[in-house]
């Protein structure tokens, strides 16, 4: 080979390495002090206010710094302490392309909590766009349902349990949501772990699609050292000091909620705030300073207690459970006949909604007496095995679950949504498919009844929406939702034995009722929650008490067509 040519060779390898190489960071030089001092601060105050502050050793570092003459000197001082605590470095060249490598910060994380690192950005474009990070190990574990009867398994338990993170920018204030085109500023990246012991999680960073660097640049693998959260026992006792179980919602100062929500599987659901836990189990908690506020339902006060969780051996915590009223003494029983296991808030990935030992924690921790659990169109065919027509094994004295029916998302669901109560089968004859139903609410009500069943409608006020506030009123609605919108033809035949109410504007829903009572009908009024549709926050927002000198679930329905029943939220 000729010199010529190795020269060339040689030349080309250089400039190809070249290519491959980290750019560098710009030069504390062409970073002029004044705005970078004031990122600086902003920076210093943002890690304070959520929690995690500079060390003192550091905060003094930068004062120092900030007072020394030769500007230079000073960006570069400030950088030196700055980077201690960068997990990545973010270099984008005069192109806009975004590479990243691994900064000084030590990977370890925590439990069940959330730990703060810096993000260094070189930015060589001056790019004022968001920073945005992302990883495969981030994000939800579950994928909240659409309506889908049978839905497709999109996510996976395997999804599940990479996801093992949530990573994040923050940018609240004081912080910035954009970059501020400064050649170098810091970014702080927010890193949640669910478990503990070591995990990887791949971290990647753009400034807008189509701006990460080729050849796999813009991506780093940092494996964490994830320290273990503490088992937190908590003891439950009733007004009676018998072992119970209570709604907890827990936050930390900076008003972060355990766990975290976005991880939740059930029992815990991710769409609610609280948690349900009985007597001797347990919450894990990262040590901080936790506000945990508590009650049994709305017959029962809220309390909340302050305290640090820290130290090293586990804890145990007791909270005792409170009434301002008990009903049941007088012999009116709560119940909320409107409560679904999947659509809607829940998820139908990685389970089709969830499952009875699920949902009954909902009602035993929210003190209802009666809980209908109602199987409908989302995840039907999968819901239905739990109906049996007989009340829930997992029912327990005085507090009884019952799976019975929804006739919404079926045919003849324009014409109102039906609730079927009481049910001895829970396919309309000659069926096997949803849409092989009826499709209007007649037949259906009808083969209900036939059945022993109480039945009527949902949600009854959507549909029946008018401009009035008076009761009753002679506007006419429009008919056009899924409420009560059949129930003025079928309750000429007899045929309706309630229609719902809480759940929907009073005046909507009580109109149509009022107008059928003064013309001699007399089907009765019932309080649902339609959880977690029309309200995902927990079940019993909308109660019948029900007069019965023996509590059943028959009997309890069936007080509710006889009429001795007041509808209520049940609060204070």
């Amino acid at each position: 080979m000729s010199s010529t040519r190795l020269r060339s060779l040689r030349f080309s390898v250089i400039c190809g390495a070249a290519a491959f190489a980290w750019t560098g960071l710009a030069t504390a030089a062409s970073v002029p002090l004044q705005p970078f001092a004031q990122q600086v601060r902003r920076l210093e105050d943002a890690l304070s206010y959520i929690g995690q502050p500079l060390p003192m050793a550091d905060h003094a570092a930068i004062n120092r710094a900030l007072a020394l003459k030769d500007e230079a000197q000073a960006a570069a001082k400030l950088q030196e302490i700055l980077d201690q605590h960068v997990l990545v470095e973010v270099d984008i060249n005069a192109e806009s392309r975004v590479k990243v490598r691994q900064g000084k910060a030590k990977p370890e994380l925590v439990e069940k909590g959330t730990r703060m690192f810096l993000v260094k950005v070189s930015n060589g474009a001056g790019v004022t766009a968001p920073l945005v990070v992302e990883s495969p190990n981030s994000g939800p574990t579950s994928l909240r349902s659409r309506g889908e009867k049978e839905p497709a398994m999109e996510l996976t338990q395997e999804h599940v349990k990479e996801r093992w993170a949530n990573l994040e920018m923050y940018h609240d204030p004081p912080m910035a949501a954009r970059l501020s085109g400064l050649g170098i500023e810091y970014q702080i990246l927010q890193i949640y772990s669910r478990d503990h012991g070591q995990r990887s999680a791949k971290i990647a960073f753009n400034v807008g699609q189509g701006t990460q660097d080729i050849g796999f640049r813009n991506d780093i693998l940092v494996l964490f050292n994830i320290e273990q959260a503490r088992p937190i026992t908590l003891r439950v006792r009733d007004e009676k000091g018998e072992p119970s179980i209570a709604s907890f919602t827990i936050k930390d100062l900076q008003g972060r909620i355990y766990p975290n929500p976005s991880k939740r599987l059930a029992p815990d659901f991710p769409f609610q705030p609280q948690v349900y836990r009985a007597d001797g189990e347990q919450v894990r908690l990262p040590d901080g300073y936790y506000s945990i506020e508590f009650g049994g339902g709305p017959e029962f006060y809220r309390r909340t207690k302050e305290l640090p969780i820290e130290g090293n051996a586990p804890r145990e915590l007791s909270f005792q459970l409170q009434r301002w009223i008990d009903p049941s003494k007088y012999g009116w029983w709560s119940g909320d006949h409107h409560v679904h296991a999947s659509g809607c808030s829940h998820y139908k990935n990685p389970t089709e909604g969830v499952r009875p030992e699920d949902m009954i924690r909902q009602i035993l921790g929210e003190n209802l007496n009666i809980g209908a659990v109602l199987t409908w169109g989302p995840s039907w065919y999968y819901q239905k095995q739990f109906f049996s027509s007989k009340d829930h094994q997992l029912s327990k004295a005085e507090r009884v679950m019952h799976y019975d029916v929804e006739v919404s998302g079926f045919p003849s669901s324009h014409a109102g949504h039906l609730v079927l109560l009481g049910l001895q089968e829970d396919d309309y004859p000659g069926t096997t498919r949803v849409d092989e139903w009826p499709s209007w609410d007649l037949p259906v009500l009808q083969w209900g009844q036939r059945q022993g069943a109480i039945v009527g409608f949902s949600h009854s006020g959507w549909g029946l929406q008018v401009k009035s506030d008076k009761l009753p009123n002679y506007e006419m609605p429009g008919f056009d939702g899924i409420g009560a919108n059949e129930f003025i033809v079928d309750v000429t035949h007899d045929a309706v034995d309630f229609i719902s109410t809480v759940d929907t504007p009073s005046v909507w829903e009580l109109n149509i009722w009022y107008h059928t009572l003064n013309v001699g009908f007399r089907s009765r009024v019932s309080g649902e929650t339609d959880f977690p549709c029309i309200y995902d926050d927990k079940v019993g927002l909308g109660r019948s008490y029900v007069k019965l000198d023996r509590l059943t679930y028959q009997g309890w329905i069936e007080g509710v067509r006889d009429g001795r029943c007041y509808v209520s939220e049940g609060k204070r």
